[in-house]
């Protein structure tokens, strides 16, 4: 870091546009829009205090809030949601509203992903509910010790939904990211039809909508031979139970549609972003009321770190329409 800027190593990431968290051993700093690139990428520091970075090894990364919801300002407790497998902590953020918002992180993240885009529903008067669910390094593991992608780690869910109603929900948003897109999909397919009835809106950001299209594109990304893809999707099955064909959204939608607003960035390498183009093409013949909104630039999950005026504008005006609070 010299005269104020962040110099970095340049990479497909260090090039990416927008805010974004910079991360090393026991630090954090947010790092503003790329100002210049040639030999290395020059980004402004954003945050007013941030630490200096180190000289050496940092880790970009979407999520540019720690540790919990009081990063954002807001006021927050920890509880425990009773899941089939045992209790899973959860932040939950008050508001006076009856319609609650429940987020569910993608594989790999944590809670922390939430913390972007918080601040929008707390606004509009949505209490918020962020959950972990089996195997998160805070939660139960499962009894095999694997993550299931979806095909039960919506039961985690709906203990959270449960959690909600018991508390004074009155109607529900599901925000996911990524698998926690699988997550909300297996859940309004699954759940019994009276809780799912109370889900007013879904919101997803990068959406996991075909696990067999995302294992092609990581294969391809690691140019591995097209028929390991087919074996890794055997093994996979076998080892978890999954049944592929049920993650195949656009060919199996779920039961219950929702109004949708879907996030994608065009140049996701880690969630293929056909599929959503797909479904939002084949949303009408569905009955699905569905928004897509498309983020040029965006890489997995970071469509709030392209442009977070705009997405936060697109989040408000939707839940304003589909949810508003009682």
């Amino acid at each position: 870091m010299r005269d104020g800027e962040v110099w970095l190593r340049p990479s497909r990431w260090a090039g990416q546009p927008g805010d974004w968290g910079l991360r090393w051993p026991g630090g954090l700093a947010v790092v503003g829009p790329v100002t210049g690139e040639a030999e290395t990428v020059l980004r402004r520091p954003l945050r007013a205090g941030s630490a200096a970075p180190p000289l050496g090894p940092v880790v970009l990364d979407a999520g540019p809030f720690d540790p919990d919801p009081g990063a954002r300002g807001l006021p927050f407790q920890t509880v425990g949601v009773h899941t089939p497998l045992g209790d899973c902590p959860a932040w939950l953020v008050p508001a006076a509203g009856t319609t609650w918002v429940i987020a569910v992180h993608g594989r790999g993240a944590d809670r922390r992903e939430c913390l972007r885009v918080l601040p929008v529903p707390h606004r509009l008067g949505h209490p918020v509910l962020a959950i972990s669910y089996r195997n998160d390094v805070d939660a139960p593991a499962s009894p095999d010790g694997h993550y299931h992608l979806g095909d039960t780690e919506w039961q985690d869910l709906a203990a959270a939904v449960d959690y909600a109603l018991a508390h004074g929900a009155t109607g529900l948003v599901l925000y996911g990211w990524s698998m926690g897109a699988a997550i909300i999909g297996a859940y309004l397919d699954r759940a019994p039809e009276a809780t799912v009835a109370l889900v007013r809106a879904v919101v997803w950001d990068s959406p996991l909508l075909d696990w067999r299209a995302t294992l092609r594109q990581q294969a391809t990304l690691r140019h591995l031979p097209p028929g390991l893809t087919s074996l890794a999707t055997v093994v996979t099955r076998h080892r978890i139970g999954i049944d592929f064909d049920r993650f195949d959204l656009l060919r199996r939608p779920p039961a219950r549609r929702p109004p949708t607003l879907l996030f994608h960035g065009d140049v996701d390498t880690a969630v293929p972003v056909g599929p959503s183009r797909a479904l939002a093409a084949s949303a009408p013949r569905l009955g699905w009321p569905l928004r897509y909104v498309e983020v040029p630039g965006a890489e997995h999950t970071a469509n709030w770190n392209v442009d977070p005026a705009g997405y936060e504008s697109a989040v408000a005006d939707f839940l304003t329409e589909h949810a508003p609070t009682a």
